[in-house]
């Protein structure tokens, strides 16, 4: 049986959530949980690897049905390797060479555990957490981060056996992982295939260990690598690079590495979808007449002209200049909204002459405050 939790109940999700019900949830969860705001904190590490791995099967179809099939099952490498793509997979520890072999005299073996030790399995998937800038989320960046993950043994090359020495055939086995056995019933002896117990069914053992991994043929280790994050990535989004994982056993591939990527709040820009918001405080002056301002953008500064009579908070579209749509064409769109500061701690004589101004100005010059008393007069008429 796997020691894994329920994948909805690391989410906190319904069995029948759909998708953005967990994505929300795992952004939740992966920000709480986050390596850089626990440095140094296993269980915190655990727990963001956790939700991780449970994100990455109910964000993807076959896997996920696979999962509601067959449990953790269905999605593990190591249950699908010995399985052998049977369909059997959720059956997890029971022999069922041992049940078919006792029933048909062995005629079964090809389900025992003992070959099953002896196959090529793909390693298991690793996972991090990388943070990056707004801007580097809108544009793309290449980074390079420190990987830490189940590898080769670099002394023993991944024998297991120290140096000097190599792996033995089992004598036991006679290098198969495979034993006969027999068993006395009231009907007679019936014989079925099972695991060598000698060697564990790996065919293979090892007199001398090597002293780096204890002859495992495995031991953890760091490695740097380059990634290149896409443009258009989004704040709670996972990268994949595949081969970075733990290393495979028996000769198999090695897993996957999965990236959440966390993005940093910028002060000045906000994010919807593809398209970039902005507030640009402008003065009374430059609304009423119009004026060319200065527009900070995620590609740099552009000029952009102010029509007179421009209110507070109304919002002009720069097309073009939003970001990047992840792994397709296009890009989204600036949105400018106007944000009209009063001027403060005036002089007397500025106040005088902003009094001067407001005496010259007619009803006609204000159409909103014109529309508002014409309704309220015509409301108490």
């Amino acid at each position: 049986m796997s020691g894994k939790r329920d994948y909805y109940e690391v989410l906190g999700v319904e069995r029948g959530a759909s998708e953005s019900d967990i994505k929300k949830a795992y952004r939740k969860m992966a920000k709480l949980y986050h390596p850089d705001l626990h440095p140094n904190d296993k269980e915190a590490e655990t727990k963001f690897k956790e939700i991780s791995e449970a994100y990455e099967v109910l964000t993807d179809k076959q896997k996920r049905a696979n999962y509601d099939r067959f449990g953790h099952a269905g999605v593990d490498s190591s249950y699908s390797s010995s399985s052998g793509g049977s369909g059997f997979g959720g059956f997890g520890d029971i022999d069922l060479g041992d049940i078919f072999g006792s029933m048909f005299g062995g005629g079964f073996s090809g389900f025992n555990r003992g070959a099953a030790a002896n196959r090529p399995a793909k390693g298991q998937d690793a996972y991090i957490g990388v943070t990056i800038s707004f801007l580097e989320a809108c544009l793309g960046v290449s980074k390079e981060i420190d990987v830490k993950k189940m590898g080769r043994c670099d002394v023993c090359g991944g024998s297991g056996a120290a140096s000097g020495s190599a792996p033995q055939k089992c004598p036991n086995c006679n290098g198969t992982g495979q034993v006969k056995v027999s068993h006395r019933t009231p009907l007679g002896f019936m014989s079925s295939i099972s695991g060598c117990p000698r060697c564990r069914g790996k065919g293979k053992i090892i007199s001398t260990p090597c002293s780096s991994c204890g002859g495992s043929g495995t031991k953890a280790i760091s490695k740097k690598i380059r990634i290149n994050i896409p443009a258009g990535i989004d704040d709670g989004q996972t990268l994949k690079v595949s081969g970075e994982g733990n290393v495979g056993e028996n000769g198999g591939y090695s897993g996957d590495l999965n990236i959440a990527v966390t993005v940093r709040p910028d002060p000045i820009f906000r994010r919807e979808g593809y398209n970039i918001l902005c507030e640009i405080p402008i003065t009374y002056a430059q609304a009423v007449n119009g004026a060319e301002v200065v527009v900070p953008t995620i590609e740099g500064k552009v000029k952009y002209n102010i029509p007179e009579g421009t209110q507070p908070g109304t919002t002009f579209r720069l097309r073009g200049k939003g970001v990047k749509k992840l792994n397709s064409y296009g890009k989204g769109d600036m949105l400018i909204t106007t944000t009209v500061e009063v001027p403060r701690n005036l002089t007397a004589a500025q106040k005088e002459k902003v009094v001067e101004l407001d005496k010259i100005l007619s009803e006609k010059n204000y159409k909103a405050r014109r529309g508002f008393f014409d309704k309220l007069k015509s409301m108490f008429e």
